[in-house]
């Protein structure tokens, strides 16, 4: 696989998250107004998901878009989003694995918290090098989508030449996910649709991505996740490396698949 080096552009994100639409309709309902019975959410009053979908969305490239919301709302600019399979993404989290300074510094001065992927990003080696020698084990972290702390150093540009001198030293600071290139002979065994249950929701579609790779979705789900073959019958979750998704049986078209979390909490039978 490879991996970002610059600041992620719209059409690259939408690569990375395929299926996301970001609605200008939800962007314009941030406007001061006065609000009318229809306009309350049946989420409230929790934040829809439209809108944190919006702000994550746009936090990966619209530092004008995201300005305008979260000068009107600032408890948007915590927001957060499970793709699938626990590979959850907040607005900061967008902007710092794209290399969005600017986004970054207005979702902070309205409340998001960076994490040790944000200050890798901006430049803040002190803090880095005081978590990494605190735990050695933040050096091999993950954040969204899998990436890692040094492509997190990477894309913060010039600012951040300091943090990638320093995880330099560490080889495990920039290790990716494992993943094999999946050949066309073995894609069309996994594909197919796959029930879990009676409903008409309780689907899984398996499909061909636009970058090659197997990916899964459910029927009103925000976009198909991508997964890593690791051979056989066996895949890991994008951005969730402990979620496994096994199809059976390991060789010719598959009949079922299970997923573990470690443990199996779905079970599905091809149709």
């Amino acid at each position: 696989m490879s991996i970002h080096t610059t600041a992620v552009g719209r059409r690259t994100f939408l690569a990375i998250t395929p299926g996301l639409v970001c609605a200008p309709a939800v962007l314009a309902r941030h406007s001061p107004s006065r609000p009318s019975p229809t306009d309350v959410s049946g989420d409230f009053p929790r934040h829809s998901f439209d809108e944190a979908r919006e702000v994550v969305g746009r936090s990966h490239f619209d530092a004008e878009g995201i300005e305008k919301i979260v000068s009107a709302r600032p408890a948007l600019a915590k927001a957060s989003i499970d793709w699938g399979f626990g590979d959850w993404e907040s607005a900061l989290g967008a902007a710092s694995h794209t290399g969005r300074r600017a986004i970054a510094e207005i979702l902070i001065a309205h409340g998001a918290r960076p994490d040790l992927f944000t200050h890798a990003m901006l430049g803040h080696v002190d803090v880095v090098r005081a978590a990494c020698e605190s735990d050695p084990r933040l050096r091999s972290a993950r954040g969204p989508h899998g990436f890692t702390l040094a492509h997190h150093a990477r894309v913060g540009g010039d600012e951040a030449e300091l943090v990638r001198e320093y995880l330099a030293q560490f080889p495990d600071a920039d290790t990716l996910a494992q993943e094999i290139a999946i050949p066309d002979s073995e894609r069309e065994r996994f594909v197919g649709k796959y029930a879990f249950g009676s409903g008409d929701n309780d689907r899984l579609i398996v499909s061909v991505s636009s970058r090659e790779r197997i990916q899964v979705d459910r029927p009103g789900a925000p976009t198909p996740r991508e997964l890593r073959w690791q051979g056989g019958g066996v895949f890991t979750a994008m951005g969730a490396q402990s979620v496994r998704i096994i199809f059976e049986p390991p060789e010719g078209p598959a009949s079922s698949l299970v997923v573990h979390d470690p443990d199996p909490i779905v079970r599905a039978e091809r149709l």
